[in-house]
C-alpha cells in the first residue's frame, strides 16, 4: 500500500527510456523486495508453522518482527541518510537486509526467524527512506521528476498486487525458504546497480539524530509488542507482562518529556501545532491497523480454517490485494470532486460498513463471496489512502513536506504492528474461527469507522474555519 498514488503517467520516448531509466530500476527493486516480504510472508505462514513448529505467537512475531524494527528505526534511517549520504547509507541497509534475508531462509527455529526478521526490519529502515531522495537527486528537473515518481509508484502498486500470487507460486513449488533466498540474488544485483547508477548525495556532519527520543521509542514499540503478543501466552497479570507494559507507559511519557525540551525534536512543534495533523496521523495509524490485520487474519483463515494451500491462498488473496491498485487510480477523481477529506470518509465508512457484515455472517459464506467482499473493503481504504497522504502534504507546506511524510509513515508502521498483534490476541482468545473470525473482523471495523469519524470532523472543520 504505497502512499503514492499511480495517476496518469506521462508518454515517454525512446530516448528517455535509454538515458536515463536505471536510476529508476535500481530504486525500485529495493523498494518492492522489501514490500513483497510483507505479503509474501502472510501467504507462507501456514508452511512455517509447519516446517519449524511453530505457536500461534511465533507466527505473529514472524510478522510484526519486520514491522517493529522498521516502524521504530524508519526515522532514524532518514535522519543518517542527511548525516552520511543517501547513497551510503541506502547501500549499508540493503546489504543488511540481504544478509538478514539469508538468516531467514537459513533458520532452524521459530526464535532465529524472529530475530533475523528484526534485523530484515532494521536494513529496511536504513535503505527505504533513502530510496525516494536518491530517486528525486537522479532526476533534477521537475517534469522528469514527476513522471519517475509516477512509474515508481505504478511499480510499486503492481508488485504490492501480485505478491499473494508470487508467494503461492514460490512456497508451492520451491518451500517457504525459498521467500527469503530469492531476496539474495535481487539484492546483489540492486547493490551493484547502485554504486553504478545511483547519484552520490553530499553528507551533512552537522544533521544529527537524537539518540535518547529514538532509543524510547524503540523501547516503547518493543515492550508494547511484547504486552500484546505474549500476554494470552504468559498470562495478561503475570509480573513479565505488567513489568512489560509498565516499560513501554515509562517510555512513551520519557518520549514525550524529551520532544518537549529536545531543540531538534523528532517531529517539529510547528507541526504538531497545525489543526488536523495529529488526526490525520490517528487516521493513517487506524487505516494499517484494518488493513494489515486483515491481511494476517484473511491469511491464516484461508490456509488453516478453509485449508487452502499457498498457492491456492495466494490465488484468494490476489483480488484483495488488487484492490489498493485500483483503488489509487481512483482516489484521485474522488478528492477532486469531493475534497480529501470527505474522499477518506466515504472511503473508510464503506470498509467500516462491509467489515461489519463480514463480521455478522463471515464464517456462514461461500469462499467466492467471501473474496468479494474482503476485497470490496479494501478498495474503500485503497481509495482512502492517496487522500489521506494528499492531506498531509498541503497542511505541512514545502517546509516540513519531508517530516511530515516520515511522521505519516512511522505511525502507519505503527498502526501495522498493532494490528496485527490485536488479531493475534483475538485469535488467541477464541481458538475456534466461528468466533474468533467475526470478533477480529468487528475490531477491523470499528477501527475504520473511527477513522471515518475523524476524516469527516476534519471535513466539518476545515468547511468552519475557511475564509
Amino acid at each position: 500500500m504505497s502512499d503514492v498514488s499511480p495517476c496518469s503517467l506521462p508518454r515517454t520516448n525512446a530516448r528517455s527510456l535509454s538515458a536515463g531509466y536505471w536510476p529508476l530500476l535500481t530504486v525500485s527493486l529495493g523498494f518492492v523486495m522489501a514490500m513483497l516480504d510483507v505479503t509474501v510472508v502472510n501467504v507462507a505462514l501456514g508452511s512455517i508453522e509447519r516446517g519449524l513448529v511453530t505457536s500461534l505467537s511465533t507466527l505473529v512475531w514472524v510478522v510484526d518482527g519486520y514491522t517493529l524494527s522498521f516502524a521504530a528505526l524508519l526515522l532514524v534511517g532518514g535522519a543518517l541518510a542527511n548525516r552520511h549520504g543517501a547513497r551510503r547509507v541506502y547501500m549499508g541497509g540493503l546489504a543488511l537486509f540481504v544478509v538478514a534475508s539469508a538468516c531467514c531462509g537459513a533458520a532452524p527455529n521459530g526464535a532465529a526467524l524472529v530475530a533475523a526478521r528484526l534485523l530484515q526490519g532494521v536494513g529496511a529502515a536504513l535503505f527505504m527512506p533513502s530510496s525516494l531522495s536518491l530517486l528525486g537527486l537522479a532526476y533534477p528537473g521537475e517534469h522528469e521528476r514527476l513522471r519517475m515518481f509516477a512509474l515508481w509508484s505504478a511499480i510499486v502498486s503492481v508488485a504490492m498486487a501480485a505478491g499473494p500470487l508470487v508467494g503461492g507460486v514460490v512456497v508451492g513449488t520451491l518451500g517457504w525458504r525459498a521467500v527469503f533466498w530469492l531476496n539474495a540474488p535481487i539484492g546483489v544485483l540492486g547493490l551493484v546497480l547502485a554504486r553504478r547508477k545511483l547519484p552520490r548525495s553530499r553528507p551533512d556532519p552537522a544533521a544529527r539524530p537524537e539518540v535518547a527520543p529514538h532509543l524510547l521509542a524503540v523501547i516503547m514499540l518493543a515492550a508494547l509488542a511484547f504486552v500484546l503478543i505474549e500476554g494470552a501466552s504468559w498470562g495478561w497479570a503475570s509480573p513479565r507482562i505488567v513489568g512489560a507494559l509498565l516499560l513501554s507507559l515509562g517510555a512513551a511519557l520519557a518520549f514525550g518529556y524529551c520532544e518537549r525540551r529536545a531543540r531538534a525534536p523528532i517531529i517539529p512543534h510547528a507541526l504538531l501545532r497545525l489543526r488536523g495533523f495529529l488526526g490525520v496521523n490517528a487516521i493513517g495509524f487506524l487505516i494499517n491497523f484494518g488493513a494489515f490485520g486483515q491481511l494476517f487474519l484473511v491469511s491464516l483463515y484461508f490456509q488453516k480454517a478453509r485449508h487452502a494451500d499457498a498457492w491456492h491462498t495466494g490465488l484468494d488473496l490476489l483480488p484483495l490485494m488488487a484492490m489498493f491498485t485500483l483503488g489509487n487510480l481512483l482516489s484521485p477523481r474522488l478528492s477532486a470532486r469531493w475534497g480529501t477529506r470527505r474522499a477518506m470518509a466515504v472511503g473508510l465508512g464503506t470498509s467500516a460498513l462491509i467489515s461489519g457484515l463480514l463480521a455478522a455472517v463471515g464464517d456462514r459464506l461461500a469462499l467466492s463471496w467471501l473474496t468479494a467482499l474482503f476485497a470490496a473493503a479494501n478498495l474503500g481504504v485503497a481509495m482512502a489512502v492517496p487522500a489521506m497522504t494528499a492531506t498531509i502534504m498541503q497542511m505541512a507546506g514545502r517546509a516540513h513536506s519531508n517530516i511530515a511524510a516520515a511522521a505519516l509513515n512511522a505511525n502507519r508502521q505503527i498502526g501495522a504492528l498493532i494490528g496485527v498483534a490485536a488479531v493475534g490476541v483475538v485469535l488467541h482468545a477464541a481458538p475456534a474461527w466461528s468466533q474468533s473470525l467475526p470478533r477480529a473482523l468487528a475490531l477491523i471495523a470499528v477501527a475504520y469507522l473511527a477513522g471515518a469519524m475523524l476524516a469527516a470532523r476534519a471535513g466539518r472543520e476545515a468547511r468552519t474555519t475557511a475564509p
